[in-house]
């Protein structure tokens, strides 16, 4: 009797293109590393603080990509949301930053932990933590010498996030997103427009009641923009949501004439 041996089907090996996705997530895990250590803290780690009163953190740092950095007040293994903490830059390769934060209320801190934000995807993770014994009181209690380290580093943040928000600025803005740009405040103006015009011409053809019915949200909608232009010409920034305000009255308006009309069939059937 003859055994004839045959090779595994298609089945019994791993797809190439899977073997090749393995190992390129391996190797970018591999070369996503990221640690930090405290090196030091203003003041100590057993210190009481007044009303605001800051503490900072010496946070040295190696990392393979950019990523933020903050120093966050725990207690009980919980963060303490009552607090204020520091913006953060990107950091990458190995240097020093400044973490710090501050309670906004009397409160104590048991435990500081050095989290970094990166990647792509973004995400969030831990890099260090340190036990520590802090108490915020409603006080006031005068500051201690800021060292060196604190005010170096605090300026050399300053100066790469100055930095960043310049390249930010420079970068050329894409035709997808002046299309969408454009298209965005267009779609604002003809709602805001068709937020008066649809019920004014609505309460012109009407008679009655139903008249006085479709004036009410072309005034609300007119009111709306009278009161967005005139704020905004004493103070440019009272009104940065102001999209939104018009999609919100304006495509009120819209719904509001709406069902008016869907009323007035019904009421005419009937």
């Amino acid at each position: 009797m003859r055994v004839t041996q045959h090779g595994g089907g298609p089945g019994d090996r791993p797809p190439l293109t899977l073997i090749a996705t393995l190992l390129l997530v391996c190797m970018s895990v591999a070369r996503a590393d990221s640690h930090a250590t405290i090196e030091a803290m203003h003041p100590s780690a057993d210190a009481t603080l007044g009303r605001n009163g800051t503490f900072h953190v010496l946070i040295a740092y190696h990392s393979d990509e950019p990523i933020s950095l903050w120093a966050r007040p725990f207690r009980n293994s919980r963060e303490v949301t009552q607090a204020m903490s520091n913006a953060s830059g990107r950091h990458e390769g190995t240097g020093q930053a400044l973490g710090w934060f501050a309670l906004t209320e009397p409160g104590y801190v048991d435990e500081i932990r050095i989290r970094a934000g990166g990647g792509d995807p973004y995400r969030e993770w831990e890099l260090a933590r340190a036990a520590v014994a802090l108490r915020w009181t409603g006080a006031d209690i005068p500051d201690e010498a800021t060292p060196r380290w604190v005010k170096e580093l605090q300026a050399a943040e300053d100066a790469r996030m100055r930095a960043e928000a310049r390249r930010r600025a420079n970068e050329p803005v894409s035709g997808g997103d002046v299309a969408f740009m454009s298209g965005f405040m267009l779609f604002m103006f003809a709602l805001g427009i068709a937020g008066v015009v649809v019920p004014m011409w609505s309460a012109w053809k009407w008679q009655g009641g139903w008249r006085i019915a479709a004036l009410v949200p072309a005034g609300v909608v007119g009111f709306v923009v009278a009161r967005i232009v005139f704020d905004t010409t004493i103070d440019p920034t009272s009104h940065n949501l102001w999209p939104f305000e018009i999609i919100i009255f304006g495509g009120g308006a819209l719904a509001a004439i709406g069902m008016l009309r869907l009323a007035r069939r019904l009421a005419a059937v009937r």
